[in-house]
């Protein structure tokens, strides 16, 4: 497991001092806004109908548009880890993991800058769920709390009541004057659960939604996703508002916006999966000084590459232990399209999710995405990748089947699929969602998104199945996954601070 040792952060730490000793004019100001389980494509900028993203559009437009951009993994707090420390889930313990703790020994990015001189701090969703108390952290690692201003009320049931441009007017009135800052603005939307029927009062149409192919293309769906497209709008006017406030202070164009969401949507299939709509997450970033606007990335970019991209734009050396690296040289370019072909694959994966199995194990995946392929390596198939089907209730009775799929979040959309598993023309979704699945899934991104066909099961792709099935696993040694090097049994020992379930032991005992 990579560690750093306070010993060897001296030097670094001498570099720091030297940088916030220097002007704060050459260094940009850092704003990170994340929005909380959002899949690419659902943004207006990539021609998305039925919502309507203004301010994640101007960042587009103004900057760069990245098409293939992908977290860490499928899951709040480890896709959150990765992006604050450029490096793997796999590579981080008890931080790559759901709700668990994050040790204090793994530097964030906020800390770093902090230290070479920025102002830091965030709003709304931090790195989480999970408790970064636990490892004698002072704070959370996304930077010092500002979240004491509220909305009179919010635009619908689930969407949060915090007023994140509020909050974030508080943070720029405290910083000292002429330093650089570094905020994370960090949307609680549009995280489950929302108001049924929420975005058909707002006007929203049902005719403009595009329903992925894994889910059933039927109106209760359609209004879920309008629920969904609704919740994304309020993120982005929070975005928008916090964009006139850089520009009323007369900081927009200092600024390195960068606009994503920590994984994908709220669906079965895809949260907590690391299919195309698990991972693959909308990027924009607006940065006048450094980013040339009115282009388009076809690079694949990780969340890894985030934090070495920041310490790259304020002038700070790269991490040696960090897994990504800076994008400023795509950031930089003057075209559109690929720009950096060094760039040949991602990587992501995930461990538990919710509590959703025997002893709170997990359901360990790691995945490589090329421009054209994606495979997924499950190192348990046995296990049921979206929860054992059953729970025991409070007095350790059995419960009613199909009720322990907590690995997929709470939704109509859910329900609608347990319900009607036995009607053919839903039933085939309900068994994408939550059967078991082989050890290795091989899919065609560029022709099947949705991530149906399984070519690993073809023997015309068992070479390509075999080529990227190594160069996986020489990633993962190369990075020190415990997943590869031992069995990776650690994983399932890492305390979980939110709520456990019980379910019955498994028949085969695994």
């Amino acid at each position: 497991m990579l560690r750093r040792t306070p010993l060897s952060w001296l030097p670094l730490v001498l570099l720091l001092s030297m940088h916030a000793a220097a002007g704060a004019a050459e260094r940009p100001n850092i704003l990170l806004a994340i929005s909380d389980d959002q899949s690419f494509p659902h943004a207006s900028a990539y021609g998305s109908a039925g919502l309507r993203t203004p301010a994640f559009d101007r960042v587009a437009r103004e900057g760069l548009l990245f098409r293939q951009a992908f977290c860490g993994s499928p899951g709040c707090s480890p896709s959150r880890a990765a992006l604050l420390t450029g490096r793997h889930p796999w590579q981080l313990e008890q931080a790559g993991t759901h709700a668990s703790s994050f040790p204090a020994s793994y530097r964030v990015y906020p800390d770093v800058l902090e230290q070479a001189g920025y102002f830091v701090g965030f709003t709304g969703k931090g790195w989480g769920p999970g408790n970064w108390k636990a490892s004698q952290r002072t704070r959370n690692p996304a930077g010092d709390e500002y979240n004491r201003r509220q909305l009179d009320a919010a635009p619908a049931g689930g969407i949060s009541r915090r007023d994140y441009a509020g909050n974030f007017r508080d943070f720029l009135a405290a910083r000292p004057k002429d330093q650089p800052f570094c905020f994370w603005h960090g949307g609680q939307e549009p995280h489950r659960a929302f108001e049924a029927g929420s975005g058909r009062r707002a006007g929203k149409d049902a005719n403009e939604v595009v329903v992925p192919d894994f889910l059933p293309d039927t109106d209760l769906v359609r209004q879920d996703l309008l629920d969904y497209y609704l919740e994304i709008e309020h993120f982005d006017r929070q975005l928008g508002q916090m964009l006139e406030l850089l520009r009323e202070a007369g900081e927009l164009d200092n600024t390195l916006v960068v606009v994503t969401s920590d994984n994908g949507m709220a669906f079965p299939r895809a949260k907590a999966n690391c299919y195309e709509y698990g991972i693959h997450v909308p990027l924009a970033v607006r940065w006048p000084a450094g980013c040339p606007g009115g282009r388009t990335s076809e690079d694949l970019v990780s969340f890894v590459d985030l934090a070495p991209t920041f310490l790259a734009a304020a002038g700070l050396p790269p991490d040696p232990e960090m897994a990504g690296r800076s994008l400023l040289n795509i950031l930089q370019a003057e075209r559109s399209g690929v720009v950096d072909p060094a760039r040949t694959a991602v990587y992501a994966g995930r461990e538990r999710h919710s509590s959703s199995r025997y002893n709170n194990w997990t359901y360990p995946q790691r995945s490589i995405r090329t421009p054209t392929h994606l495979l997924i390596r499950n190192f348990r198939p046995e296990r049921w990748p979206a929860g054992d089907p059953r729970k025991l209730n409070e007095q350790g009775e059995l419960g009613p089947s199909h009720g322990g799929y907590h690995d997929i979040d709470a939704c109509p959309t859910l329900t609608f699929l347990i319900e009607r598993r036995e009607d053919p023309a839903v039933g085939r979704f309900f068994h994408l969602a939550v059967d078991k699945r082989p050890e290795l899934e091989l899919f065609a991104i560029t022709s099947d998104p949705a991530c149906l066909q399984n070519l690993a099961l073809d023997p015309q792709h068992a070479e390509l199945t075999t080529e990227l099935n190594e160069r996986l696993e020489r990633h993962l040694r190369a990075t020190r996954d415990p997943r590869i090097l031992d069995g990776g049994e650690v994983f399932e020992t890492y305390r979980r601070y939110s709520p456990i379930r019980s379910f019955p032991p498994p028949e085969d005992g695994k």
